[in-house]
């Protein structure tokens, strides 16, 4: 009985999810370096989160008491003439994945980005999980990005309605304090 009760208490983690601070910068750098290793700098995506500081203000981290065990960044782009935001990285530890975390800290950076008057986010990813938050492949040829990328795996939401009708080339957007900070 004392395990059962003890594996119950092990399954029922108290998550809080908080604004990203400069203070979380290393920790979230390691867990990015666990969770994607090396090859991370090749990614199209990251090429282009590279060129440009990622918005504090629509970055979120997860916590188990003090231990960050998640994060979620939000960058400011284009495509063509149309300002937008790139989720990503999402990450979680692995020993904490399927707890709902990830769902909380995406949930979290939507919530805020709308709130903010935020009306197009975009993504590289799986379909069948990022779909349950709004997600869908961009229509074939609508939009690109500036290095290889599955369009399969390229996906985009609507936070507010009829902004998925963009067209063009994905890049970070110079013109906001972000861009010109990079």
């Amino acid at each position: 009985m004392l395990i059962a009760r003890t594996e119950h208490l092990m399954t029922d983690l108290s998550i809080t999810i908080t604004p990203e601070t400069e203070a979380d910068a290393l920790a979230i750098d390691r867990l990015h370096e666990r969770t994607f290793g090396p090859g991370r700098f090749a990614r199209t995506a990251f090429r282009i989160r590279e060129a440009i500081t990622h918005r504090r203000d629509l970055s979120f981290t997860a916590r188990i008491g003090t231990l960050l065990v998640g994060s979620v960044r939000l960058s400011t782009i284009r495509i063509g003439e149309t300002p937008a935001l790139l989720l990503g990285p999402l990450t979680v530890e692995p020993p904490f994945r399927g707890r709902g975390i990830g769902h909380a800290l995406i949930e979290r950076a939507l919530q805020e980005a709308r709130e903010k008057g935020h009306e197009l986010v975009v993504l590289v990813g799986d379909e069948p999980y990022y779909g349950r938050f709004g997600f869908k492949r961009v229509p074939k040829g609508a939009v690109t990005m500036p290095g290889p990328v599955d369009p399969q795996r390229l996906l985009i939401a609507e936070l507010a309605p009829g902004a998925a009708t963009v067209r063009g080339a994905i890049a970070p957007d110079w013109d906001t304090p972000e861009g010109r900070s990079a």
